[in-house]
């Protein structure tokens, strides 16, 4: 069993609170607009981060994330990016993506609008875990985290941030 915090949206704001949320995760998934070098350095003195950039991101975080990630975690095929929309309103190039292949657990960021929605068109799960960042329009930050047992996504907690 592994075990995953998710953010997205930093927007260069790494929040306290989120120490004590992750303390006992196995890793961190980051869904871009990370916001400086610095947030990545941060992650990265306390857990394995796997990350994309978002549009906001320059190019010191572009030279070292990609647009999307694909990998397995334990027996799920996971699929990270920063814009991809959700369930029936999915950018187009996630639908010729999800076309070939959907994967089990799709994760965006972007929107800055907590969201866990199972797809059944595509039969997968789609989080965007909101923006864990100060700046934007949101009305609560949040950040998720949540284990991956083989082939299930469980436990999914959700942090609201002050």
């Amino acid at each position: 069993m592994i075990k995953i915090g998710l953010l997205s949206d930093t927007h260069g704001y790494f929040d306290p609170q989120l120490y004590n949320f992750f303390k006992n995760v196995n890793e961190i998934w980051h869904a871009g607009d990370i916001g400086n070098y610095k947030i990545i350095e941060e992650i990265r003195k306390y857990w394995p981060l796997k990350a994309v950039y978002g549009n906001i991101d320059g190019q010191d975080i572009r030279q070292v994330y990609k647009r999307d990630i694909r990998f397995k975690c334990e027996n799920v095929d996971v699929l990270i990016t920063h814009i991809g929309g959700y369930p029936n309103k999915y950018e187009k190039r996630i639908k010729d993506i999800f076309k070939i292949k959907p994967p089990h657990l799709f994760i965006c960021g972007h929107s800055h609008i907590l969201k866990i929605i199972y797809d059944k068109e595509y039969h997968l799960l789609h989080i965007n875990p909101g923006a864990a960042g100060k700046f934007g329009f949101q009305k609560k930050r949040t950040a998720i985290r949540f284990n991956i047992d083989r082939k299930d996504i469980k436990e999914l907690e959700i942090i609201e941030l002050n």
